[in-house]
């Protein structure tokens, strides 16, 4: 049907505007529509986002997905399709955000961990001996408690990330990166305290 003069829209049905713009293509009947339901669509966003910039910012992304969704479909029941629309919306964003926010908390772990082998290796100083140094690192590690040596011989030794580390032990994120805190520096004082090898 053809979309009639704006004075004639508003009592329109909402399945007679999205018939009209179906037919015409004529984006005043989608604003019509819009007009009527940014409300409704700001409060479903607010339930599922919580944040109103980003409710206001999926309202205006939800007006035009029904540019070209609106063509796309039979829709029978416009105000039902829409709810089911800004959910979905709402709901793949929110999985976006946490697929970001875990590539960030990757990162963080992946450069603290870095961080933390990198001490190891300051810890021992440089040697030219590599089998007396695992050697010692070795007889230092009996002396931790067996917590900490698990930790620390998966972390260092097998380059194992927090999170495999945390797998194999059964220990959360929480206690392993502890264990590795407090078993590197009961190393490093069982280190300093082992007698030096004597030179020939």
């Amino acid at each position: 049907m053809p979309l009639p003069k704006p004075a004639d829209i508003q009592p329109l049905s909402d399945e007679d505007l999205v018939a009209a713009y179906q037919e015409s293509g004529d984006p005043a009947a989608v604003g019509a529509l819009f007009e009527r339901y940014t409300h409704i669509v700001f409060l479903i966003s607010m339930k599922y986002l919580k944040d109103e910039i980003e409710s206001e910012d999926m309202v205006m992304g939800i007006f035009e997905k029904l540019l070209t969704d609106l063509r796309r479909y039979e829709i029978r029941s416009f105000r039902y399709w829409l709810h089911t629309v800004v959910k979905n919306q709402c709901l793949i964003h929110l999985d976006q955000q946490k697929r970001l926010r875990n590539k960030a908390s990757d990162y963080e772990a992946y450069t603290q961990a870095a961080d933390e082998r990198q001490d190891l290796n300051h810890l021992f100083g440089e040697v030219d001996d590599h089998e007396a140094l695992l050697q010692r690192m070795e007889a230092a590690l009996t002396e931790l408690k067996p917590k900490q040596r698990r930790c620390l011989e998966l972390f260092y030794l097998q380059q194992m990330s927090y999170q495999e580390v945390s797998d194999a032990t059964g220990f959360s994120l929480k206690e392993v990166k502890s264990y590795i805190q407090n078993g590197k520096r009961n190393l490093r004082i069982r280190l300093e305290n082992q007698p030096s090898e004597p030179t020939s």
